[in-house]
């Protein structure tokens, strides 16, 4: 199914009807940009507790960084229930409760962008998936839309200033598909990219290597010091990997769904840095957490997200039933804390295997991906002076149409186990 979805938003220009372009100058089209009234990021509650092994509860103060070094750019995932084939452009809680729960955070390492786009609704992949397709769908939009706000980005917000792409599921394939068209093959572009956070979907690599698949010029991270790379998985549960039906880890033969451990980019297990709902609600309402400790203490658990030191680790698995995150459960039946997590797709009270782990794929590592955007930035500011240094007026437009050559410093990091360079970069003169 989602291989399907894939190919219908990337090859559908024949299909595509004629819709009116969006404008993004309008702060409504937008969910979250600095300085916005009623900023979807900015209104957003992310204070959490930590809950650890023993039963003790800590409260984590959240607070964004109003002189973060980069930008984030969001494109978020399959969430409307909007009756129509495509979605409207009026931000409902949906999109504000996904917004908040997979990007909001952000906010504490990069100035946050995330624009409304007409994205397929699930009332439209429900038809689908029943055989029953509604025939107005216009799975060329979604990516109409976003380019269309990545561009406006670019001429108007950019400045020259490292960008991390940032998606999940329908956002991930959408943002794939902006990375092809208007990135890897555009040097000047492609430089401003910090790394892009493809989470949810099968990006397809050949066997044995890091890039060539879906793109040519942007391989998968491995180093947490590398930039003008991928991260990208889908999670399933060591107890329950991918089954035949599963609908992420495979790509057609010759190729391979990529997979990069947020927590350990270079391979091998870790230790994840979840924050995870305290609601129970993301995509299922049937779900309800679990009691995080037990017996419950004097004072509960009151914040909008937890955290659960050492409870949860992620290693990078290919095996026959494909390439994926495997997510183990550490549990210790003889600690007060719990010992299971919630975020498995339910519907009609039967647990939905073959999705995995899909709808809490990014807050299973949230907090790794918050070190990564960190280190990441970094290492991308320490290989352009000219960023640090140096914004020409001219520059952001002239990023914008393609037209601007920069610098771009090699990742020092000689190559990969295949003989690859694992951060392919040319230097051109300024």
């Amino acid at each position: 199914m989602i291989a399907i979805i894939q190919a219908l938003i990337v090859a559908t220009p024949l299909l595509a009807v004629d819709h009116p372009k969006n404008d993004y100058s309008k702060p409504e089209t937008w969910l979250c940009r600095p300085g916005r009234t009623g900023d979807a990021c900015a209104s957003s509650k992310l204070d959490s507790t930590s809950v650890a092994a023993s039963g003790k509860l800590k409260l984590e103060k959240w607070k964004a960084n109003p002189k973060a070094p980069v930008d984030c750019f969001y494109v978020y995932p399959t969430i409307s229930n909007d009756a129509t084939a495509n979605s409207d452009m009026v931000a409902n809680a949906d999109e504000l409760r996904v917004t908040e729960h997979q990007f909001a955070r952000f906010a504490s390492q990069c100035r946050v962008y995330a624009p409304l786009y007409r994205q397929v609704t699930l009332t439209a992949l429900r038809a689908l998936m029943t055989g029953k397709p509604m025939p107005e769908a216009d799975f060329a939009l979604p990516y109409k839309d976003v380019r269309e706000a990545w561009n406006f980005y670019l001429e108007h917000d950019n400045k020259g200033r490292g960008v991390v792409l940032i998606g999940h599921s329908q956002g991930s394939i959408v943002l794939t598909q902006l990375i092809r068209d208007e990135l890897d093959e555009n040097e000047a572009k492609r430089g401003l990219l910090v790394s892009a956070f493809l989470l949810g979907t099968n990006l397809p690599v050949p066997e044995g290597k890091d890039v060539g698949g879906a793109f040519q010029n942007v391989p998968l991270c491995r180093s947490s010091s590398q930039s003008g790379c991928a991260v990208t998985f889908s999670s399933f549960r060591a107890t329950e990997p991918p089954p035949a039906n599963a609908l992420f880890g495979r790509v057609p033969d010759g190729m391979t769904a990529g997979c990069v451990n947020p927590a350990a980019p270079g391979g091998g297990a870790a230790t994840l840095r979840a924050y995870l709902s305290t609601g129970g609600r993301i995509l299922s309402p049937e779900v309800s957490p679990h009691p995080w400790v037990a017996p419950a203490p004097k004072r509960l658990v009151s914040t909008p997200f937890a955290t659960v030191p050492g409870l949860l680790s992620g290693e990078c698995v290919k095996d026959e039933a494909g390439s994926h995150l495997s997510i183990r459960v550490n549990a210790d039946p003889a600690d007060p804390r719990t010992d299971d997590i919630t975020g498995d797709l339910v519907s009609g009270g039967i647990r939905l295997t073959n999705w995995g782990l899909h709808q809490i794929d990014m807050h299973l590592v949230m907090g790794d991906l918050l070190d990564l955007v960190a280190k990441q930035g970094k290492a991308w500011l320490a290989r352009r002076p000219a960023a640090r240094n140096r914004l020409d007026t001219k520059e952001p437009a002239a990023i914008a149409a393609g037209t601007l050559t920069q610098r771009i410093h090699p990742t020092p990091v000689s190559s990969n186990s295949h003989g690859r360079s694992l951060c392919p970069a040319a230097e051109k003169p300024v």
